[in-house]
């Protein structure tokens, strides 16, 4: 299950995380991150263990979206070491989310 994180619990829950993590920005009136959010669950499931999921709604955090440079949602990005891997933009296929996770295993 993904995790809710804010602007204050940012650097504990991704940037210091000892797995990699997929960070989901998105808010709740975006239709596109309605659509992508199951997805995102089915993959924090799947991948639990092997790397933690969390969502974070640019609504109430704007510190770190604006940090990262989140002109649209929903973006995922995925953190490894603290560091971006990589990122998508767009409500895309499981497909396409799987294989960005793969770079981090």
């Amino acid at each position: 299950m993904a995790i809710e994180i804010n602007d204050s619990t940012f650097d504990a829950s991704v940037l210091k995380s000892e797995l990699p993590v997929l960070v989901d920005f998105w808010a709740p009136w975006c239709g596109p991150c309605r659509s992508v959010a199951p997805v995102v669950e089915e993959l924090a499931t799947e991948y639990s263990g092997r790397i933690n999921v969390a969502k974070m709604n640019v609504d109430e955090s704007q510190s770190v979206p604006s940090k990262y440079g989140i002109r649209a949602i929903p973006t995922l990005i995925l953190f490894k070491n603290g560091e971006v891997v990589d990122q998508i933009t767009g409500a895309v296929s499981k497909t396409n989310i799987d294989a960005l996770i793969n770079k981090a295993l």
